[in-house]
């Protein structure tokens, strides 16, 4: 208790002299600043441990190394995640949109470390995944945890999640406003327009630690070298459906993969076959080793070369034609490399993969259009840039994000337009398919979020746990009426759950039931319970969604359902109740 008098004496200060809005707006710069002191953290620890881990290389001229590196990284990552920051494996901005969603904006203290340690042994090691949904659940659990501190309500602790969010991102490349519209278009489901001050606060305070600590020296960025030329319009409006493609098979090919790898119950064995999986991607494609952005500067200077070295292909650089096919194939392995290395207990994001696939598709677009029409020349690095959008696009089923950080990042928007055209189409492209993003798809087929439904929302957080009803009394199925009707007399309620000696229900009677034969002595003598009872026309499990609860009332058309756990009845679960319960929850929320 000492310990909080300070915080407490500060915050009756606070109410004293600083107004709410005021207040926000300062919490949200402090959560930008330390979400990019994390951010540069986390990038200055991965390349320290890459650098060790190469000198280690130069020094036992042993160059196959790197080989190894990776699969050694998810056995570290497992073991860092088991024994000492006891975490759950899986992506982190998924777990950040589910405590949002049912979880009040609380986020546990640990996810403002864990992510970090674990994302930087993992990608340090050459792990095919990126940093960035690492450091995004950093800031977001950061701002979670200072807005529980200072004693903010639900929506305030949502919007310094965002903070967070956009401070980290903002930080990580440099793109203060790529940071703001991720926030927004991600992590956040509606934002008032007066909400956007904070969240720009907090991006610019991350992105001023970036540069006073980092200066250029940010994860990823290129010069524009080459103009936009409106009569490539058709070829980046093709670009656009082809990158959604992508995005799908990416999409697709990570669930798949990850849920064969997961099969696998010993976590040891998974990291380990997962861990030889991508030793063996790594060592056929050696562009794949790591997050990829090197890979990508290559391609977008035109230094394939690069990407042959310690392939047999080193040397055939001038066959343009299995040049392009290497690189073809490639892309196809990286959502398997990746999945390998989230699957088997790897920690990192599908950010820096999504830019990896982009960049390639562009690049492999660009080439077989100036195969096909040699008199064009298009040019490969634009396209590759623009193609990174879409395919990031696509993925996250965030279109303004992905135009917003490669404007950004190319320091200049002569590019604007086919951004947008790009992104649009992708976007388009893979929602006639996958109807949500990679990081809502499983919750909202779990029923852990829901989006553009406030009703819904409102109801999902309703746990139906602490709204069931125990006060029917019940009554054995062997007893009479007689007894039944002397628990009519006492009871307040006109059902009267039927339960045996080992807590199970047998079925219900209700007033209706026995209302023309309970005054009869005859009857209340000779009928027995069991006789008259019927059974329930559903039942209800207390782990059960609020939205499956619903859709049994209205097919059954009942007010009062019983809730069965293991086949033991708890009590009963009513419309009035879920009603009263939601109402509740409406008016808390209107009021913060």
């Amino acid at each position: 208790m000492e310990q909080s008098n300070p915080i407490m004496k500060f915050l009756v200060w606070r109410l004293k002299h600083i107004n709410d809005n005021n207040f926000t707006l300062i919490i949200a710069g402090i959560v930008g600043l330390i979400a990019g002191l994390a951010a540069v953290t986390l990038k200055s620890s991965v390349h320290l441990i890459q650098h060790l881990l190469q000198q280690n290389i130069d020094i036992t001229n042993i160059s196959y190394l790197y080989i190894v590196y990776p699969a050694v990284g998810i056995l570290l990552t497992v073991l860092v995640r088991y024994f000492i920051v006891r975490d759950t494996p899986g992506h982190g901005i998924t777990r950040i949109l589910r405590a949002i969603s049912i979880s009040s904006s609380r986020i546990r203290k640990r996810y403002m470390v864990s992510n970090m340690l674990k994302s930087a042994i993992t990608v340090g090691f050459g792990g095919s995944v990126g940093l960035e949904a690492p450091i995004v659940v950093t800031g977001s659990a950061i701002g979670a945890n200072v807005g529980s501190l200072v004693h903010l309500d639900y929506k305030k602790r949502t919007l310094l999640i965002g903070c967070g969010a956009a401070g980290a991102i903002s930080a990580i490349f440099n793109s203060p406003i790529a940071g703001v519209i991720f926030a927004i278009e991600v992590i956040l489901n509606e934002v008032k327009i007066s909400k956007f001050i904070p969240i720009l606060i907090a991006s610019v305070c991350g992105q001023l630690v970036s540069i006073i600590l980092l200066g250029e020296d940010i994860l990823f960025s290129f010069k524009l070298t080459d103009p936009f030329t409106a009569q490539d319009t058709p070829f980046y409006a093709l670009l656009g459906v082809v990158c959604g493609l992508v995005s799908l098979y990416f999409f697709r090919t990570l669930f798949k993969v990850e849920g064969l790898i997961q099969k696998i119950k010993n976590i040891y064995l998974r990291a380990l076959l997962g861990g030889l999986g991508l030793a063996f991607i790594v060592f056929t494609f050696p562009p794949i080793y790591g997050e990829g952005y090197n890979s990508i500067k290559d391609l977008l200077l035109g230094n394939v070369t690069n990407l042959l070295e310690s392939t047999p292909l080193y040397g055939s650089q001038d066959n343009e034609y299995l040049v392009l096919l290497f690189l073809l194939v490639i892309l196809i392995a990286k959502p398997i490399a990746s999945a390998f290395t989230i699957g088997s207990g790897g920690s990192g994001g599908v950010f820096a993969p999504s830019l990896f696939m982009g960049g390639f598709t562009g690049f492999l677009f660009a080439k077989a259009i100036n195969i096909m029409f040699p008199t064009l020349a298009i040019s490969a690095s634009n396209f590759a840039l623009v193609g990174m959008c879409g395919v990031l696009s696509g993925v996250l089923h965030a279109p303004l994000t992905g135009i917003f950080l490669i404007a950004e990042i190319t320091s200049g928007y002569m590019l604007f337009v086919p951004l947008m055209l790009v992104s649009a189409l992708s976007f388009v492209t893979i929602s006639y398919f996958e109807k949500h993003s990679i990081y809502t798809k499983r919750l909202i087929e779990k029923g852990q979020i829901i989006q553009n439904d406030r009703d819904m929302m409102i109801l999902s957080q309703i746990n139906i746990k602490k709204i069931i009803e125990k006060d029917l009394l019940s009554i054995h199925p062997d007893a009479s009426l007689a007894e039944l009707v002397k628990l009519v007399k006492k009871s307040k309620r006109n059902i009267f759950p039927v339960v045996d000696e080992n807590k199970k229900l047998q079925g219900i009677v209700t007033l209706d039931d026995i209302r023309e034969i309970m005054f009869d002595a005859e009857k209340q003598n000779n009928v027995v319970v069991k006789t008259i009872m019927h059974k329930p026309p559903a039942f209800v499990s207390p782990q059960e969604k609020m939205q499956s609860v619903m859709n049994k009332f209205e097919l059954t058309q009942a007010w009062n359902l019983p809730v069965i756990e293991e086949e033991k009845y708890l009590g009963f679960i009513s419309k009035a109740r879920i009603f009263n319960a939601y109402r509740t929850k409406l008016i808390r929320q209107t009021k913060e």
